[in-house]
């Protein structure tokens, strides 16, 4: 009896185990804690039947051995299936897990992915082309009577190394394997590689936050995401938002800010979602990416392992994994504890800001510094800026620094103006140990004949005479000619004859100027090395020392040729009332120098210009004038009143008389200067000669039309400055040299020469 119960016993465990095998068969998804019961009640019923058989065994082994062997035969029939009912229950439970924070958490990390103390998992390192993996270390086993399906909510963060844009991306994975010893860092995430093509072989599923834009992978912005099937060719991505449920509308997300993002992914019945958010806002009632995909078909094998993946590029981030939730049932996830998760690092740049902060601006200052000194030295260049040729070496020692001659006027200023001449303005310079200086700027148009011009500047300087202006040298600059003179302190003579302000020199002081010019053309036509040729004397061009003694100055017109030559002149220049009528025919000479030098004589001791076209017909012109009075036998009416009555009577007659011989109409009948210097010093007696002598007292004016007048710069005739300091001549005729070269009339006397004249200034 006892052995047909022990027998009818193991018959109906094993049916029941039969039964439940069934059961769990047709009941798909049977809870964790029934399946544990199931396996206890198989053990005791297991234990309970071994027992039973080795008592009996024991008791009738003889007698029942047949018997004995049925039990041991269903007894290993019973194993195998209690061992099958395990193995489908252990494959048709759910699995779900949860981790706020990896510190507990069971994760292979390969290649550069680390666990930090504080949670956090990091992905790749912080350097280029690094990638790194984390994944779950035992498979997750889908059922493969049913469709696969699961959820997923993790939250990730990808903080951009200082210095970079941030790159790559983070991806979750779901793979047969986690061997990615093949795959490469940079647009392949760390899972992919050159060769993967979208072979339904390569079995890979992962979902991307992309921070770099790769156009070779048809992707549109460097801040998206997107679903990869066995290729890192999205088949479907979008730039990362999510939708605010307050504002009603699509709100972005900036992946690479570096703060705390929420991923949701969940797959059911053949639809993926995808879904993104901050980490402050719940779940989006509208997925970012929604999509039908059949994974069945991608992961044949049901042994699965999910996991992350992150590389770097040339471009770095910090890769990040807070938090992580997954279930293949989507009522069974369990949800993030926000308040648990772990703090994400912010990159310090150790003694880099606080040095950014100071080399910033000191930077910028040293820039705007050198700046201003460059545009400072930049202008004192332009402002000092000369002009120098090779061929001015030889003359080195006679040229002036600009910038000296700016110091020494204190920048030209106004208080220093002197004076204004007929080529130029003139001013008071101050140079270091030396005299007082006198400045004369000409502007010109022209460098033609610059280098004769200076030749005959620097000869002018090897001129010594007490009684002419000496110069000291010159400078060049574009456009202007600067000459520089011993200062005169009495300014011009015509200042003192014509200026009201001026004092009036008296006979003596007159007398002594014009023999002082007398000796120095003297000087000029037969003392220096080459015979000079003024070729403009007159009251405006004789200064006055501090004795008051005169000296001639202004040797802009001055021509240069060897004793026994001819000057090689065929322009006639010079200021109208004092040119030789004969120099429009046979061109400058001594003769003609003696004939402006005879004027100058009429004009300071009569006190008046040689040409003055407002006045009455008789005295309009001052050598017709001077030689009426001689004719009415009443020259010293001529005279000028304002020297008063101290004077020589003898030598006033001497000085007109005089005059009207050097200023004959006929060339070989006036004076030599060494005459002239004879006769002012009564070493030698006038010749005999009466205002009726032909050519004395005939004035023939030499004008030049208005509209032929040139102002010449011609490599042959030099219409340069005076050198000497000449005062300002307020008055409407104030006389201007003049320069022509085929216009030049001799103009006779009749009604309409004072319009001729006034045209021609």
């Amino acid at each position: 009896m006892k052995r047909i119960c022990s027998h009818e016993v193991l018959q109906d465990a094993s049916k029941s185990l039969i039964r439940e095998e069934e059961d769990l068969h047709r009941e798909r998804e049977l809870s964790y804690s029934s399946a544990a019961m199931a396996r206890g009640f198989l053990l005791i019923c297991t234990t309970l039947a071994i027992s039973l058989g080795r008592e009996e065994r024991s008791a009738q082994s003889s007698l029942f051995s047949s018997a004995a062997m049925s039990s041991g035969l269903l007894l290993f029939f019973w194993l195998i299936f209690s061992f099958h009912l395990i193995s489908l229950s252990t494959s048709s439970e759910d699995t779900s897990f949860v981790f706020n924070g990896f510190v507990q958490a069971d994760l292979s990390l390969d290649a550069s992915a680390t666990l930090l103390p504080n949670g956090l998992v990091q992905l790749a390192k912080d350097s280029h082309h690094e990638m790194g993996q984390a994944f779950i270390k035992k498979p997750i086993v889908f059922s493969s009577s049913k469709p696969l399906s699961f959820s997923t909510h993790f939250v990730c963060a990808l903080v951009p190394k200082p210095g970079f844009k941030g790159g790559h991306g983070i991806t979750f994975v779901i793979s047969p394997s986690v061997d990615f010893t093949r795959a490469q860092p940079t647009v392949y995430l760390g899972i992919f590689n050159a060769s993967t093509n979208g072979s339904a072989s390569s079995h890979l599923f992962a979902v991307e936050l992309d921070t770099v834009k790769n156009s070779d992978f048809r992707e549109t912005n460097n801040n998206h995401v997107g679903i990869d099937v066995n290729s890192p060719i999205s088949v479907e991505s979008a730039a990362a938002s999510y939708f605010s449920e307050t504002e009603k509308k699509d709100v972005s997300i900036n992946l690479s800010s570096g703060d705390p993002i929420q991923v949701w992914i969940d797959y059911e019945c053949t639809v993926l979602n995808v879904s993104v958010a901050p980490l402050e806002a719940e779940k989006p009632s509208r997925s970012l990416l929604s999509r039908p995909i059949n994974l069945s078909e991608v992961f044949p094998i049901r042994r699965l392992f999910a996991g992350f993946s992150a590389s770097t590029g040339t471009q770095v981030s910090y890769h990040y994994l807070l938090g992580w939730s997954f279930s293949t049932s989507s009522e069974l996830l369990q949800l993030l504890d926000i308040s648990k998760l772990p703090q994400v690092p912010r990159p310090k740049v150790e003694h880099k800001k606080p040095y950014a902060l100071i080399i910033a601006p000191v930077a910028a200052l040293v820039i705007i510094v050198i700046a201003v000194l460059a545009g400072v030295y930049y202008h004192r260049k332009k402002k000092y800026a000369e002009v120098s040729e090779p061929w001015e070496k030889e003359y080195g020692t006679h040229r002036f620094s600009y910038k000296s001659l700016y110091i020494a006027t204190k920048g030209f200023h106004k208080d220093r103006f002197l004076g204004r001449g007929g080529f130029g303005v003139v001013y008071r310079g101050d140079l270091p140990e030396c005299k007082p200086i006198a400045v004369k700027r000409v502007s010109h148009d022209g460098e033609e004949g610059m280098k004769q011009f200076v030749a005959e500047v620097v000869s002018m300087r090897s001129l010594k005479h007490r009684n002419l202006v000496p110069l000291l040298g010159y400078c060049r600059r574009k456009g202007e000619l600067l000459l520089v003179s011993e200062y005169m302190p009495n300014g011009s003579l015509d200042q003192h004859l014509f200026d009201g302000q001026s004092p009036v020199l008296s006979w003596s002081q007159r007398l002594v100027i014009l023999k002082g010019i007398a000796s120095a053309l003297f000087y000029l036509h037969t003392g220096a090395e080459q015979v000079v040729l003024h070729r403009d004397i007159k009251a405006s061009n004789v200064m006055l020392d501090a004795e008051l003694n005169g000296r001639l100055g202004d040797f802009g017109m001055a021509r240069f040729h060897d004793h026994g030559g001819n000057a090689a002149t065929t322009a006639a220049v010079g200021t109208v009332g004092y040119m030789a009528p004969e120099l429009i025919t046979m061109g400058a000479s001594t003769v003609t120098d003696v004939y402006a030098f005879g004027v100058f004589l009429l004009e300071v001791a009569c006190g008046r210009k040689p040409v003055e076209p407002g006045m009455q017909v008789e005295k309009r012109f001052v050598i017709k004038w001077v030689c009426e009075c001689w004719k009415k036998d009443a020259l010293l009416d001529a005279k000028d009143s304002r020297f008063g009555g101290e004077f020589l009577q003898e030598e006033v007659e001497l000085v007109l008389k005089l005059g009207l011989l050097c200023t004959n109409i006929v060339p070989e009948s006036r004076p030599t200067m060494e005459q002239v210097v004879l006769y002012l010093n009564e070493n030698l007696p006038l010749p005999d000669f009466s205002p009726y002598t032909l050519g004395i007292g005939s004035f023939t004016p030499v004008v030049v039309d208005a509209a032929s007048v040139t102002v010449s710069w011609t490599s042959r005739n030099w219409s340069a400055p005076s050198v000497s300091s000449s005062s300002a001549n307020n008055s409407k005729d104030q006389e201007k040299p003049l320069e022509s070269k085929n216009s030049l009339n001799v103009v006779a006397e009749s009604d309409d020469i004072e319009s001729r004249l006034s045209n021609a200034k």
